[in-house]
């Protein structure tokens, strides 16, 4: 189950933490993966290793803000490897500041990265998978779209806006053969939260709030992924899943 050979699998943000913990999942289970991130050099790096797992890889370094330079890559991609049967749309930004002193210019652009970027790369992506009748489009949400939290308004929003789209884009593209599905992480331990693995006050809040009372890691969203990037989830669509030890499914 959940054999991928000879599909090829985009995530977006895959140099490190979950975008690369989900492509070396893919991989593992036959896709060839194309990394993305803005850096090269960094890119190679995360490359190389995964081909001394015997995973199938590219790189297509890219910006998400840039929308003409993202398309112009996924162009190329394709026409590198002939096609794109998984996109997994990880990559993202974030500004923290209170509300009341949040400037306009940081909401516009971290709506513009967490929103206005995936609908159109995965638009773009889905023209072509429409052509082929088959594809599996996965973006990463957030539980904060969810559960509300201070000093994140312009990601807050653009991740509900986000999940929305995903329910909108299911009924638009199930008949061309495209599921489209978002996974929202809790808590991972990623470098992107290590300035919080040795806060005491945030680790002792996790363990009495997550009903698991662990940090979650990056496979464990890698495994979600792999799951609705799979042909056997053909009857999953327009659904956002959270992958968050039960942090947002109750009141603790």
């Amino acid at each position: 189950m959940f054999d991928l050979s000879g599909q090829v699998a985009l995530v977006t943000g895959s140099s490190r933490g979950i975008g690369y913990a989900a492509a070396r999942a893919l991989g593992l289970q036959g896709a060839t993966v194309v990394l993305n991130g803005r850096s090269a050099n960094t890119l190679d790096a995360a490359a190389a290793a995964l081909q001394e797992e015997g995973v199938k890889v590219q790189i297509a370094p890219f910006d998400i803000l840039d929308i003409d330079q993202s398309i112009a890559a996924v162009d190329a991609v394709r026409d590198s490897l002939g096609k794109i049967d998984i996109l997994f749309s990880n990559a993202g930004i974030q500004h923290r500041e209170p509300l009341l002193s949040f400037p306009q210019q940081e909401f516009e652009r971290i709506i513009s990265g967490n929103l206005t970027a995936q609908w159109a790369l995965g638009r773009h992506i889905a023209v072509g998978m429409a052509k082929q009748g088959y594809g599996r489009i996965i973006f990463t949400g957030s539980i904060t779209a969810i559960r509300g939290k201070p000093q994140i308004t312009a990601y807050t929003a653009a991740k509900a806006a986000l999940h929305g789209m995903v329910r909108q884009w299911a009924a638009e593209l199930s008949e061309a053969g495209i599921t489209v599905n978002a996974i929202a992480p809790g808590y991972v331990a990623t470098e992107l939260t290590r300035n919080l693995w040795g806060d005491e006050a945030f680790n002792t809040w996790l363990q009495e709030r997550v009903p698991q009372k662990k940090w979650g890691e990056p496979d464990d969203i890698a495994s979600a992924v792999v799951f609705m990037a799979a042909r056997e989830s053909r009857f999953v669509t327009g659904q956002v899943l959270a992958v968050d030890g039960g942090l947002s499914s109750c009141m603790m």
